[in-house]
């Protein structure tokens, strides 16, 4: 319930009495279970972090074992920040100043970073600058897409799902 305030509404609107509406139970009941509005957030936190990382570790996984990886990686990445709401996380936790809440996705991320460079071994230039660079590029345009993508795509006039087809078309750039 949580999670579907925090993506519909916003991360201010994650509070005990929202969530004990929404649940149709008493403001006390949750106040009891998490003992504050920050310990549910903090929990909502770590269980949106660790599906971050969960579907990472599925791009990576994917990665290793599919050729037509570049899309499907950049389709994974997209989704884990889209639907999966990382997007709206990542926002949250850059306002909250609370970055140490994505420590967990930092082994998924250096684990993304050698699966790229696993695939891309043979490419020309420095693979790893290459690959922390492509890893970058995605993120941020997975970021960007999920908090804004939607207008900003219909603003320019492009069709649905653009900013995954502009990064899929990129990715490659990135090893020549």
């Amino acid at each position: 319930m949580a999670r579907r305030l925090l993506l519909e509404r916003g991360p201010y609107s994650v509070t005990l009495k929202a969530v004990a509406d929404e649940l149709c139970v008493s403001h006390t009941n949750l106040l009891h279970h998490f003992g504050s509005a920050g310990e549910l957030q903090s929990e909502l936190m770590s269980a949106m972090v660790h599906d971050l990382e969960t579907a990472l570790m599925g791009a990576v996984a994917h990665l290793r074992s599919d050729t037509g990886a570049p899309r499907a990686l950049v389709d994974l990445v997209f989704d884990a920040f889209d639907k999966g709401g990382a997007g709206k996380l990542a926002a949250w936790i850059a306002l909250s100043g609370n970055f140490e809440a994505l420590q967990p996705v930092r082994n998924a991320v250096t684990q993304l970073v050698s699966a790229i460079e696993e695939k891309f071994a043979n490419e020309k230039g420095d693979p790893h600058r290459g690959v922390t660079s492509a890893v970058l590029f995605i993120a941020l345009m997975a970021f960007g897409d999920s908090l804004i993508g939607e207008p900003l795509t219909q603003m320019v006039d492009r069709e649905g799902g653009a900013a995954r087809n502009v990064a899929a078309f990129l990715l490659p750039k990135f090893f020549i």
